[in-house]
């Protein structure tokens, strides 16, 4: 395996959300190079679908795209937290939804060419009303639309959202799902 060796980190900002840093380096073949690198705690988004093939989206404005965007049930890892629990709890803040069973589908890196973030990307079953306590800097609309509608919009790329995309192309195809079978 080609690999890189670091040689010094220097942080250049610590924030509340990420860290930037520029990192000295060795390539492999020994010369020095550099390489700026986010730190990010990750993040947890849960598929949620109920026993009538709905799927529960949340749609938010996202300050770096200038407007809304419709995606799934997701947060920030906190500080130690499992993604399991992550997971939960953001299905619980966003949606107001608990489930009897939630599943681990896989994981995705968004950025792997700069940034340290690992999204782990879950599925909630048996899905019964908590009570919703979104983020106070939070300010998004919840909705329920069918399997089949959420994997159109994905094909047409009304949907952009990467882990949204993920989850359900993965639960497409790992359940034999698509828009003529349901």
């Amino acid at each position: 395996m080609v690999k890189e060796t670091t040689v010094k980190v220097n942080y250049i900002y610590k924030g509340r959300i990420l860290n930037l840093r520029n990192d000295d380096i060795l390539l492999p073949d020994g010369r020095p190079a550099m390489r700026e690198i986010v730190e990010h705690s990750g993040g947890a988004a849960i598929l949620a679908i109920d026993e009538n093939n709905m799927v529960y989206l949340t749609t938010q404005y996202r300050y770096p795209y200038k407007g809304e965007l419709t995606e799934l049930p997701a947060g920030k890892l906190d500080k130690g937290e499992d993604p399991f629990n992550c997971a939960r709890r953001e299905l619980r803040e966003e949606t107001g939804l608990v489930a009897d069973s939630i599943e681990f589908l896989g994981q995705l890196y968004p950025s792997p060419g700069y940034c340290e973030e690992i999204i782990y990307i879950f599925l909630a079953k048996g899905l019964h009303k908590g009570e919703e306590s979104p983020d106070d800097d939070e300010f998004l609309v919840t909705e329920k639309v069918p399997f089949n509608k959420l994997l159109q919009m994905v094909m047409s790329n009304e949907i952009k959202d990467a882990k949204t995309i993920f989850a359900t192309l993965f639960y497409s195809q790992k359940y034999n799902k698509d828009a003529k079978q349901i």
